[in-house]
């Protein structure tokens, strides 16, 4: 199907001449995955007719406690300085987006009343404005009204530099937002927005409420006492938090949609491995819900046998990969380490990065730790389909990696580790405590050893990897180590926001307290050019060329190095009835959860 083509089956839609449901198989029978057509169709403008989540309880409450396992404890419930995936699937409970995305990459309305389209002027044709409608009667929990107040406040809330959130790239496009009533938004774009479906919306759209937050915008940003004790729209309310420990909630008897939520109770337990809490669902049925578990799929078929509950897997595009340091982490500047002023004194030559690729064993990691889980990848980006280059390929190649760097000059000592200029070739490689990166780095760790690389591997608590702790030199985002490893989440089904964290602005840094999403500090003035073009290219074929591009530039640089396209993995109790997607938070519609008896 050529591009022309595509455009016509858009427009048929559009004009009511073909239904959703026939270009969906349409798209299936030349090889499109339902995803992505859905995905297609909502960049085009074209509505959803029926986002209705199956729901069969016949009333709110009298579903008891919710036991939910997070191996990655939450540490804060503030969802703009959430850097960790568990911080935001946390501030879930009890926050709430104007949108959200289901399993097949269509928005769903949450706060908002229906999804901006063409067919309701919510959306213009110059992709200049588009107009939010809130649902009315929406209150926080402390009985105050949800208006078009709070809207506008979050956006000047992220946007604030002094505020250092990690929401800013979502909303700092934006150049105006207009109050047209209590329950109506205009928002203008700095320039033409194709994705006008970032801010807002899914992980990084949720709402903070105005009348709690106005006086700790900017510097004081850290001193609100909501970021521990949150206020927000959600189904459930606050009762308790102990950081890297556990959350405590309650159903919200005011929630504004009827019926909801079924359980009584929330009790998230954070701590433990994968492992644990993947038995603790699976084999011993103590918890209804473990998130994230990152488990071989060996030990998941064995627990599975337990006869309690089921590991459950979404396609999405969750990337596990290798990070390979810019800067010099042993180097301070200006009160900074790994500050941007410096270059790594091994990975600023090529060779080195071109021999470290060549030696992770990709196919080795998928067969015998993912299975199932996970596909073993050359590319960062790799769904929707339509994003996936096919430009690269990866192998295992030893023999080629030693004559790389033999012909750079790195020169085997009588220790087997290569030298060039006095210095070795010989490295820290950190990343979380968790069985399946162990043995990830053990086999790269091998690999290398064959090359004449030594490296020196280091294991940190997930809870401290992957904290928001500005203060703590072993976290992910200060990236205080030669190479690092972990899975980084893609929370819509857009590649917009998935690819700035290559952008130059995002780099993380002392100035942004770390809150920057490039934690690479990766620079590429080409790169950051085709991103500002694709931030306003209207058209979705020519858009698409261009995020594979951006996924070309970072592969081709050897700094990024993807390994597994990880599937959304939880595990699930006997009869307990989720929503899952891979395209937002696990606990997205933790409003229509229930349990089947």
């Amino acid at each position: 199907m050529n591009e022309r083509e595509l455009r016509t089956l858009i427009a048929d839609v559009k004009a009511g001449r073909m239904s959703r449901r026939s270009f969906v198989q349409r798209m299936i029978a030349f090889g499109l995955t339902a995803p992505l057509a859905g995905a297609m169709l909502s960049h085009a403008g074209v509505a959803k007719a029926d986002t209705a989540i199956p729901y069969k309880p016949p009333k709110a409450g009298g579903g008891g406690v919710l036991k939910l396992l997070f191996w990655q404890a939450p540490t804060l419930l503030n969802p703009h300085f959430a850097t960790g995936t568990k911080d935001q699937e946390a501030s879930r409970l009890f926050y709430e987006p104007l949108a959200g995305w289901d399993r097949d990459g269509n928005l769903v309305p949450i706060l908002a009343e229906d999804i901006p389209s063409k067919d309701n002027d919510g959306l213009k044709e110059d992709g200049l404005s588009m107009v939010w409608k809130l649902k009315k009667g929406v209150k926080w929990h402390d009985g105050v009204p949800f208006t078009a107040d709070d809207v506008i406040f979050n956006w000047q809330y992220s946007t604030n530099p002094d505020t250092a959130a990690v929401s800013i790239g979502s909303y700092k496009d934006i150049k105006e937002i207009e109050k047209i009533d209590d329950h109506t938004v205009r928002m203008t774009f700095k320039q033409p927005t194709p994705f006008w479906a970032n801010a807002f919306v899914a992980s990084y759209g949720l709402i903070i409420p105005k009348h709690l937050f106005a006086d700790y915008i900017g510097g004081k940003s850290r001193e609100a006492p909501g970021n521990l004790k949150p206020v927000g729209t959600g189904p459930y309310l606050f009762v308790d938090f102990k950081p890297g420990d556990s959350v405590a909630a309650k159903r919200n008897p005011d929630y504004h949609q009827e019926g909801r939520p079924y359980f009584d109770t929330v009790e998230l337990k954070g701590g433990g491995d994968a492992v644990s809490a993947a038995r603790a669902v699976l084999q011993t049925g103590e918890y209804d819900y473990a998130y994230n578990i990152q488990v071989e799929d060996e030990i998941l078929q064995k627990l599975e046998a337990g006869g309690q509950g089921k590991a459950s897997l979404s396609v999405c595009g969750n990337i596990e990969f290798i990070m390979l340091n810019v800067t010099d982490p042993a180097v301070e500047v200006d009160g900074e380490r790994a500050s941007v002023k410096t270059k790594h004194p091994l990975f600023s030559d090529p060779a080195v990065r071109e021999a470290i690729n060549l030696l992770i064993d990709r196919a080795s990691v998928q067969k015998f730790i993912y299975g199932r889980a996970g596909t073993a990848t050359a590319n960062f980006l790799n769904n929707p389909e339509r994003f996936r280059s096919k430009n690269n390929t990866f192998e295992l190649n030893i023999e080629k990696a030693n004559q790389i760097l033999e012909a750079a000059g790195w020169k085997k000592g009588s220790d087997g580790i290569r030298a060039k200029d006095g210095k070795q070739l010989k490295f820290v490689f950190q990343t979380s405590i968790n069985s399946p990166r162990q043995k990830n780095q053990a086999i790269i760790k091998q690999t290398c050893q064959k090359a004449g690389i030594d490296i020196e591997l280091k294991s940190v608590v997930a809870s401290v990897f992957f904290s928001s702790d500005t203060a703590n030199p072993d976290t992910y985002s200060h990236f205080y180590c030669d190479a690092q490893m972990y899975q980084t989440t893609m929370p819509q089904a857009d590649p917009q926001f998935f690819m700035n964290q290559f952008a130059s602005w995002e780099i993380a840094s002392k100035a942004n307290k770390w809150q920057g999403r490039n934690i690479a500090r990766w620079q590429n003035k080409d790169y950051d050019d085709v991103y500002h073009q694709a931030e306003k290219e209207l058209d979705p074929v020519k858009r698409a060329a261009m995020f594979i591009k951006l996924n070309d530039l970072v592969v081709a640089d050897r700094y990024i190095l993807p390994e597994i396209n990880r599937k959304l993995s939880i595990g699930l109790k006997n009869g307990v009835i989720v929503h899952e997607s891979g395209w937002d938070n696990d606990l997205w519609q933790i409003a229509n959860w229930y349990r089947e008896t």
